[in-house]
This record gives structure tokens, C-alpha cells and sequence, in this order.
């Protein structure tokens, strides 16, 4: 969005110099054989037929059949060949490069040391240097060889990049783009001899695999939400985006502060958040010596956790909420930590309740209280090692039903979802060059459901591949057409590829949503390889919303992407998405103004593609979870949760049963969804609703319970009960609506819970309204 605020002279000298200056891209992957170098020569393809004048050089295809196929004719200019010890090098030639003056060069390998002598002892510097004489470059990098990364790859893995480059050249590129593989995928790769692991032996292992993956994911996810985030503030937008998470834990100089620093640890570690520790002072008064000791112990955790720390003034106990409030909207943070209030409801009324006016500030932040109970427990709440699992005994006899499982998992077929941040990211186009790749090594693969949307490109990658007959069915006086899973069962192929899992199949049907046709076809010892878009996640129903604020009415439950052997992003940049919209390769020309105006906004791109990347890097780390690695990126989580949300019959009702969902996914905690009945009559309208809200509680794996009360006033203590007897650890509740008066006149259910599950952890989430501060 463009600004009416008048340029300064060197923003205006800057916006000049770049109009001179080449453009950059960056792809990045986890490691060599990821694919990097076969998207950059496609990408140059694609730029030679829109007539763009593009060379390639020191380009390395590693002799990958397929990766060579994509040199066809481009023009390659010598590189410079030299002998570093027994290993051949290439440096770019730059002399030939200026002096043949291309649009576009396409380059291999970014974290490169020249030979002695040369013009610039990086490939970084050469690059730097063609983009100054006007030429674009498109260049490779794995994600290890990023400064800093480096360490990180090295302690959890222990590969050694041989060169690497300061981690914010990405923020010199134009465009980002990952090329996301999984560690089967990869492993498949080197088994076939298309990847060599010769340098870094102990690199091509399953689990350091995954955690080099996810550590791409993250960066990138990193380097997208500062794009976001920047066009947020030109729109004016206030509070978090809701595509990443940012805790805010308050202290004062106590004991206890350390258990609030480390439980805040704990969630931001759990959420991959950043970790902010606010405390207050007076501006006019000197720390006392026990004061300023605390406060020297609160720095030294917060730097052991990585928290930024803070200490804000505060010249009235008064003006405590509206100074955190104001910091954390600042601060964009998504979630504030603090302790329960030990006030009696006198206190409350005649001091007033941080809380409640916490609560009445902000509608955009979540509010988390931390249990009192953890005070007594001490630091059991973040234990130094989580205990190992214990293992049955080798000899130890199946029970019935565990040999079925077991039974179930052999015979079913495999199952992987390729996923992307919107439509037109080219899910299908790579989910048809996988099935051509399959067919070519003798698998049978057939086609179950195909949607080109009329792109050219999709189509032309159908191939060899046959297409099973839709099923008609008739609908309302009209013949429409869907997914025929019986056909497919009974022509039993070893693979199938399957478009758009989300759909909502024509009423009547054999099943309500394709997404249950896969799970029938997967039950017959069929393969399949689907395509969907992170917004058709159910749980990410709600943060959809927000971000772009479009209902997304077709769904898919999240644990089809558990169920999946393999889950790989298919990542495009917003800008490239975009211009493929302009050239028609999405919708028609028609639909083509009216998208990038509404769904297609630059705004949206950026947003879906930081949550399609956090929700891969979670899945990727919840993998590396299940494969008992110790190395999982978000570390391990405290005692056996229990989590307990209660709604009513508001609109924010599924809102909350998401949320819950998400928080007992991330805590593997057991989670229990409530509403208590109060003894009114429901509408036919409130029936529906209730009956929506424990559908969705089942559909993605909670238990619902319908609790009773006498009336309304026993509503409190109905849910107290009740979270004493499954021992719940957690409550989650919704945001109260009412004003100050109110509260002061009849206490809410949500103050009333603040009051009495003190020896609970309770999430307050907020009420989202971005226009709102």
C-alpha cells in the first residue's frame, strides 16, 4: 500500500539506485539433492520463454537426469575451472558476464570462496557485483550454510558447511523461495544414486534430515513475517497478524518471577515464539538491595532463555495494565503471562483487578495465567531432561487390538499430501511430475481426480498417466460429475493421485468429503498422493480468518495431515504468485482483477505463506518428536496436561474448540470440551449450534461433555467440579464481553473462574479485531 507521506530526499536517491540495480532470488533448501538447482533451471525456462535474455553459470546438475533435462538450450557462459586440493571448482566468470550483458544469470551454490586472485573472494561479492551492473541473479543455498544457522545445524546434526554467508544476505534478495522435500523423499533420492552423501556422511540420516528441514522452514517463516509485518503497519493494522506467535511474560522483582520466566519459556518454546520479560519500576524511587538482587537474577534467566528483557517505568500501580497493554501491542505479541491475582472479590472491587482491566484494554491478545499451585511445586514445572518413555519388553505379547493396529498400518497404503499456501502454487503440477516419476520406475499410477483449472502447464504434465472415469451423479435435475473411489478400489492400482482433498463431495454420494474417499482407499492397500491448501486446515479455520478475513467454508480435520507418511510444502513466493495470476495462469482473465483485489492481496499471500510454513515446521518437529530423537527443535513439554475448555453458545464457541485442539496437539494432553446447561430452553437456531459445536469437538479428536446446572448461578461451580474430577490442568475460556459496571455489579463466568481455579492454568483467549486497540 503506497503512502501519501511525502519522500525524503535519500528515499528518493534509494528508489532511483535501485531501478539500476539487477533483482535477487534466493532458493533455499535443506540440503544438497533437496532440488534446488532443478527449480532454479526451470524458473530460468520459464523466463526464456516470456522472453527474458537469461545465461546460467557455474551451475553444478550433479548429473541428475532430470536436473539435466532442464538445461535444454539455455546459454551457458564458461565458468572458471580450478583444482581445490581433489575437488574441481567453478567461479563465475565476470568479465564474460558484464561483457555479454544478460537480463538474468542463473548461478549454483551462493556460499562459495573463490579461488586466490580472484577479482572478489566470495561468490556473494561476485553476485553483489553483477547486480550493480543491472544483471538479476538467481542463485542456490543450503539452509546450513547461513551464518549462525551454521552453529545450530552443526550442534544437532553435526554437518560442517564448508563456506558460509552472513544470515542476513536473504534479507538482500528481492524473493525467497524453499523447496521443501521430506527426509523420505530425500532418502528415496540417494538410494536411487541421484544424491551423493560422500561429504557429509552422517547428514543423510532420517532424523538429522528433518531437523535441517525444519530449521529452513522456520528461517524462511522468520524472513516472511517481516514482510508481513511491515505491510500491517503501512495498512494500519494493530495487534498480532495470527500467523506467529510472540509471548510477553510480566514480573515483579518476587521469588516467583522465575517460574513465570520459565513457564513463559515453556509455551514460547512449544509455539517456536519469540520470549519478551517485562518488569516494572518507578521512576522515582531506587530498587531496594533485595529488589535490585531479584532483578539481577531475572536478567541472568532471562539471557539463559534467549527472552528479550525489559524494564518499564511505572510511576502508579494504577497504570500497570495500560502501560503492559500499550508495550505489548507495540511489541505485536500474541500471548501475555502473568500470575493469578491472589485478591479476594472485595479487593478486586475496592483495589480494582490487574486482570479484569487487562481484559477490558485489549481485544487482540491472549491472556495466560499460571496456576498458584506452581509455587508450591517449585521447578518441577520445567524439568532439566523430560523422563524417557518407558519401553515395554522386546518379548513382551501384542494384545488383540494391538495386533490389528499393526495389522492396519502394513496393509494400508502409504499416504503423502503435498500442500501449498493458495491456489496456483503448483501443487498439482508436482504432485503429476511425481506420478510420471513413479510410472517411469514401473509403479502402476493412475489419476482419481484431476482439477487443471484450465492451466496449460498442469495439463501438459498428465503424460502417460491414465485417468480413471468420474462417477455421474445426479443432482437436482443436473448431471454433475465426482471422484469415482469405487472405480479406483476395484482397477487396485499401487498409486493414486488425488486433487483438492478438501472437497465437499455432491450430495448423495457414497461419502459427505473426498478426504473420507482417501481414507477408503487407503483402507484397500492403495497409495495416495493428494494436494491441499493450509487454509482448508480446520484448526486454522479461525486464524484464516483473521488473517485475510475470509471464511473458509470447505475443511479438511488436521488429522488427515497426521495421518500422512509424508506432508512437503509446495512454497512460492507472493510476487511470483501474483504475476502468475496477471498472466492467466490461475483463473481466467475475467476473475483475474477481481482476485488480486480480494483473496490474492499481497497482504493475504504473505500471511498464508507464514502459516503454511509454521504449520510444516510443526508437523516436521512433531516428527522428530515421534522418532524419540532428543534433538526436536521446541524441546520437551511438563507433566501430563489436561485440557479443559468451556463455551457457550456464542459466536466465538468454535473458535475456542480450535484453539484447544491446537494447544492439546502441541502438549500431546488429553482435551475436553464443555457446555453447561443451565436449565433455559434452547432454540431450534442455539440446538444446531450446540450439535455443530460437538461435532467439530469429535471431529478432531476431543470428548465433549454436556454439563447441567440447576441455573445460571450454578454455572461456576458446576465447571469447578468438573475440572476437579478429570484433573484438569488447563481452562480455556473465552474473552468476557461485558463493561466495567457490569463486572462490578454481577461478576461474569469468566471473572468468577478467574477466582476460583486459581490452582488452575487458564488461558483467556482474546477477541479478535485488528481496526480495534
Amino acid at each position: 500500500m503506497d503512502s501519501f507521506k511525502r519522500k525524503t530526499p535519500e528515499e528518493i536517491l534509494h528508489s532511483i539506485s535501485k531501478l539500476h540495480q539487477g533483482r535477487l532470488k534466493i532458493i533455499i533448501g535443506a540440503v544438497s539433492g533437496s532440488g534446488k538447482t532443478y527449480h532454479m533451471l526451470r524458473e530460468g525456462q520459464q523466463l526464456k520463454r516470456e522472453g527474458i535474455d537469461v545465461v546460467i553459470c557455474a551451475v553444478s546438475t550433479s548429473r541428475r537426469p532430470e536436473t539435466v533435462e532442464q538445461l535444454a538450450d539455455l546459454e551457458r557462459v564458461p565458468s572458471i575451472h580450478w583444482m581445490d586440493g581433489s575437488i574441481e571448482r567453478k567461479d563465475l566468470n565476470l568479465d564474460e558476464l558484464v561483457a555479454r550483458n544478460p537480463e538474468a544469470v542463473l548461478v549454483d551454490s551462493l556460499a562459495h570462496r573463490n579461488r586466490e586472485h580472484a577479482q572478489f573472494p566470495t561468490r556473494l561479492e561476485d553476485i553483489r557485483f553483477l547486480l550493480g551492473h543491472g544483471i538479476s541473479v538467481i542463485t542456490t543455498i543450503n539452509v546450513y550454510e547461513l551464518e549462525g544457522v551454521h552453529l545450530l545445524a552443526r550442534e544437532w546434526t553435526g554437518v560442517e558447511a564448508e563456506c558460509t554467508v552472513p544470515v542476513d544476505t536473504l534479507e538482500l534478495a528481492d524473493e525467497v523461495r524453499l523447496i521443501d522435500v521430506s527426509p523420505e523423499t530425500l532418502l528415496k533420492r540417494m538410494e536411487e544414486g541421484n544424491v551423493s552423501s560422500s561429504r557429509n556422511a552422517g547428514l543423510f540420516q532420517r532424523g538429522n534430515l528433518g531437523v535441517l528441514r525444519e530449521l529452513a522452514l522456520r528461517l524462511v517463516a522468520e524472513d516472511v513475517n517481516g514482510s508481513l509485518e511491515k505491510y500491517r503497519e503501512e495498512l494500519g493494522l494493530i495487534g498480532p497478524s495470527g500467523a506467529t506467535e510472540r509471548i510477553l511474560v510480566s514480573v515483579q522483582y518476587h521469588w516467583n518471577s522465575s517460574l513465570y520466566i520459565r513457564r513463559g519459556q515453556q509455551i514460547a518454546r512449544r509455539l517456536n515464539a519469540e520470549l519478551l520479560v517485562v518488569t516494572f519500576a518507578s521512576p522515582n524511587r531506587e530498587l531496594s538491595s533485595e529488589k535490585a538482587a531479584l532483578k539481577r537474577s531475572i536478567l541472568k534467566l532471562s539471557d539463559k532463555v534467549q527472552a528479550r528483557f525489559e524494564e518499564l517505568s511505572l510511576p502508579a500501580r494504577r497504570l500497570l495494565p495500560t502501560v503492559l497493554v500499550r508495550y505489548a501491542l507495540d511489541h505485536h505479541v500474541t500471548r501475555i503471562v502473568l500470575g493469578h491475582s491472589r485478591q479476594s472479590r472485595w479487593q478486586e472491587w475496592w483495589q480494582g483487578s490487574i486482570t479484569n482491566r487487562i481484559l477490558r484494554k485489549t481485544h487482540n491478545i491472549d491472556l495466560f495465567l499460571v496456576a498458584d499451585s506452581a509455587l508450591r511445586e517449585g521447578e518441577r514445572i520445567l524439568p532439566a531432561k523430560a523422563a524417557p518413555p518407558k519401553e515395554s519388553g522386546l518379548f513382551r505379547r501384542l494384545s488383540t487390538v494391538e495386533v490389528e493396529q499393526r495389522i492396519d498400518e502394513i496393509t494400508r497404503g502409504r499416504f503423502k499430501i503435498l500442500i501449498g499456501a493458495a491456489p496456483g502454487v503448483g501443487k498439482t503440477y508436482a504432485m503429476l511430475r511425481e506420478g510420471n516419476s513413479l510410472l517411469s520406475k514401473g509403479i502402476d499410477v493412475v489419476i482419481g481426480l484431476l482439477e487443471t483449472h484450465g492451466r496449460a502447464d498442469t495439463a501438459a504434465q498428465v503424460g502417460m498417466l491414465t485417468q480413471i472415469e468420474r462417477a455421474q451423479i445426479s443432482y437436482q435435475g443436473v448431471q454433475l460429475e465426482e471422484m469415482n473411489a469405487d472405480s479406483i478400489i476395484k482397477r487396485n492400482p499401487e498409486v493414486v493421485l488425488i486433487d483438492e482433498l478438501a472437497h465437499t463431495n455432491i450430495p448423495g454420494s457414497h461419502t459427505k468429503k473426498r478426504f473420507e474417499d482417501v481414507i477408503r482407499i487407503l483402507e484397500a492397500g492403495i497409495s495416495v498422493i493428494a494436494t491441499v491448501n493450509v487454509q482448508h486446515l480446520e484448526s486454522l479455520n479461525d486464524a484464516v480468518e483473521q488473517l485475510t478475513g475470509v471464511r473458509v467454508r470447505e475443511t479438511v480435520p488436521d488429522y488427515m495431515l497426521r495421518m500422512a507418511d509424508e506432508v512437503e510444502l509446495i512454497d512460492v513466493t507472493p510476487q511470483s504468485l501474483q504475476q502468475r495470476m496477471r498472466e492467466g495462469r490461475i483463473y481466467a482473465p475475467d476473475k483475474v482483477n477481481q482476485a488480486l483485489g480480494a483473496f490474492f492481496k499481497i497482504g493475504n499471500l504473505i500471511a498464508l505463506r507464514e502459516l503454511a510454513l509454521r504449520e510444516i515446521a510443526d508437523d516436521v518437529d512433531e516428527r522428530l518428536e515421534a522418532w524419540q530423537r532428543k534433538n526436536a527443535l521446541r524441546g520437551p513439554w511438563r507433566r501430563k496436561e489436561v485440557i479443559f475448555v468451556c463455551v457457550d453458545l456464542n459466536l466465538c464457541a468454535e473458535k475456542l474448540v480450535r484453539r484447544g485442539f491446537r494447544i492439546a496437539y502441541r502438549l500431546k494432553a488429553t482435551w475436553y470440551v464443555s457446555y453447561t446447561d443451565d436449565g433455559r430452553s434452547r432454540s431450534a437456531e442455539q440446538e444446531k449450534k450446540l450439535s455443530g459445536i460437538r461435532d467439530l469437538t469429535e471431529r478432531l479428536g476431543g470428548i465433549f461433555m454436556k454439563l447441567q446446572a440447576k441455573n445460571r448461578q450454578e454455572i461456576v461451580e458446576v465447571i469447578v467440579q468438573q475440572t476437579t474430577e478429570i484433573q484438569a490442568t488447563q481452562l480455556i475460556v473465552g474473552q468476557p464481553l461485558q463493561v466495567k459496571w457490569w463486572t462490578l455489579r454481577r461478576s461474569s463466568v469468566v471473572h468468577q473462574l478467574l477466582r476460583r481455579t486459581r490452582h488452575i492454568d487458564m488461558l483467556v483467549v482474546a477477541n479478535s479485531n485488528p481496526h480495534v486497540r
